[in-house]
């Protein structure tokens, strides 16, 4: 398939990334990165009815937004939990205030637009598993996403600063 142009890819036109895990089943397209996107994240996401985004989560650093294209669902922001549908637009600062997850309440697709800055370095905190995630990634000559380094342990698992200097 021919493109139109580097910077322009149609939703049909971006490979289907879902690695589902239970309840948790996203199907992703990468919008950004396949049009050359570096500072400003953007996926379209599809949930089927019933199932889950990803877990319960925060950013340190990076800040994710939600477009609701079609279909309703819960979207859980920290304590509330609120019903979302088609036109609503959704904001989570960094931080764990806005901690988040969205599930498929409806009885049809999910679909909506996900976007981010897209900071190299971010911690991301799991706050119903007790989990803290630490990410690096690199863009690539070719325009892809590399992650350098991606990491998860238990909250309070660290180790002292000068633990292993001899």
């Amino acid at each position: 398939m021919t493109r139109r142009h580097p910077h322009v890819v149609n939703v049909d036109e971006v490979e289907v990334h879902d690695d589902p895990h239970g309840k948790f089943a996203p199907r992703e397209r990468y919008l950004a990165e396949a049009t050359g996107g570096k500072q400003l994240g953007c996926s379209f996401v599809e949930l089927a009815p019933g199932a889950v985004a990803w877990p319960y989560h925060y950013h340190c650093a990076n800040e994710e937004a939600i477009y609701v294209l079609e279909g309703t669902g819960t979207a859980r922001i920290g304590d509330a939990s609120v019903e979302i549908r088609a036109g609503d637009y959704l904001a989570f600062p960094a931080g764990n205030a806005a901690a988040h997850q969205t599930t498929n309440t409806g009885t049809g697709p999910l679909r909506y637009l996900c976007f981010s800055t897209l900071i190299a370095t971010d911690v991301i905190g799991y706050p119903d598993s007790g989990k803290i995630g630490v990410r690096h990634s690199v863009v690539a000559p070719d325009g892809t996403r590399r992650r350098l380094l991606r990491t998860n342990f238990r909250d309070g698992t660290g180790v002292d600063y000068w633990d292993g200097e001899d």
